[in-house]
């Protein structure tokens, strides 16, 4: 596996820090980044996501990932993984599709990273709801890590203290 690319699913509820960590950790490790796509839809169409956005979004996100991984070096991080869009679903809909539970199943990260809720939450225009819901979300993530057995770590604190726990993990830049 030497010179493979090792994808890095960073997850976490709304208003956690991913973006802000995954794009850090992309500089720091002289690598790229794959956005979250949801943030894009919702500037693109001007509104939250429906049930059956789910799908599709969860499926260009992956396949953007897809298309990074061939300029990225060591690793790439993924803001994001179908995983949350799932998540998202049961929490709005109290359903996942049957074809984003499929996409949501592979979750095939060398390491997975999920980012606590501990900073200020704040508002995102459309993208984000409240301080319960964020908070809700993070409780459903641990949990369904927990139940598939998918290794993560918790990432806490400031910018600079969540890089140097995950560069405690993924080894020097």
């Amino acid at each position: 596996m030497s010179g493979a690319v090792q994808r890095v699913a960073i997850l976490g509820a709304e208003s956690s820090g991913k973006s802000t960590l995954a794009e850090a950790l992309a500089a720091h490790y002289g690598s790229v980044w794959v956005p979250e796509y949801l943030r894009e839809f919702v500037d693109t169409h001007a509104r939250v996501p429906f049930e059956s956005d789910q799908y599709p979004i969860a499926r260009t996100q992956r396949a953007r990932e897809d298309a990074a991984a061939a300029r990225a070096t060591r690793f790439l991080f993924c803001d994001t993984t179908p995983l949350m869009t799932a998540l998202y679903s049961r929490q709005y809909w109290g359903r996942v599709d049957p074809q984003l539970a499929r996409l949501d199943g592979s979750h095939d990260y060398a390491f997975t990273f999920v980012t606590a809720p501990d900073g200020p939450w704040e508002p995102d225009g459309l993208q984000r709801e409240s301080e319960e819901v964020r908070q809700k979300v993070h409780r459903m993530l641990v949990q369904t890590l927990d139940a598939r057995a998918i290794p993560y770590v918790l990432l806490a604190g400031s910018l600079p203290e969540r890089l140097r726990q995950v560069e405690a993990l993924l080894g020097a830049a």
